[in-house]
């Protein structure tokens, strides 16, 4: 569990560091954009009220509690997973970044009423309309480490059998 600990201190530190630096620090909230390497990567500033791509970014306000309890009922439920099943240290940090990140949005959601967004990728005459965080890309790859890294449930067999 210590893995999961640091990654997840790591994960929520990085983005919210992030987040002040380019978007308080750098005044992204004022200028709305810079070129950083373009198309490639762009820093523009978002406001992210829903979900994924601004999802459900129009619903009433209700949805912002929606989503901070939603946030936090999958990070207990991660919790309780990793807690009952004999995961090594890697799938541990895939579980830490998740709930890093997730948190780093849950107080994004609290102090803002949204979510801060700054990053926007594009790629070979595709333009891009959306932007994410750090958070994010911890989630996902939080998810994806816990998907291709955790052990097969249907794996029956213990160690050393």
């Amino acid at each position: 569990m210590r893995a999961l600990a640091w990654a997840a201190l790591a994960a929520f530190v990085i983005d919210q560091l992030s987040k002040y630096l380019v978007i308080h620090q750098m005044e992204l909230w004022r200028i709305r954009a810079v070129d950083v390497l373009p198309p490639v990567l762009n820093f523009r500033y978002g406001e992210n009220r829903g979900i994924n791509f601004g999802l459900f970014g129009d619903a009433p306000e209700a949805s912002r509690w929606v989503l901070i309890g939603l946030a936090l009922v999958i990070c207990v439920a991660v919790l309780i997973w990793v807690r009952r099943h004999d995961i090594g240290p890697w799938p541990q940090v895939g579980a830490g970044f998740l709930i890093g990140g997730a948190l780093a949005n849950v107080l994004d959601r609290l102090i803002y009423g949204y979510v801060l967004d700054f990053l926007n990728m594009s790629c070979c005459g595709i333009n891009n309309p959306f932007v994410f965080n750090l958070a994010d890309v911890f989630i996902f790859g939080g998810a994806l480490m816990l998907v291709f890294l955790a052990p097969d449930p249907k794996d029956n067999t213990k160690k050393g059998q």
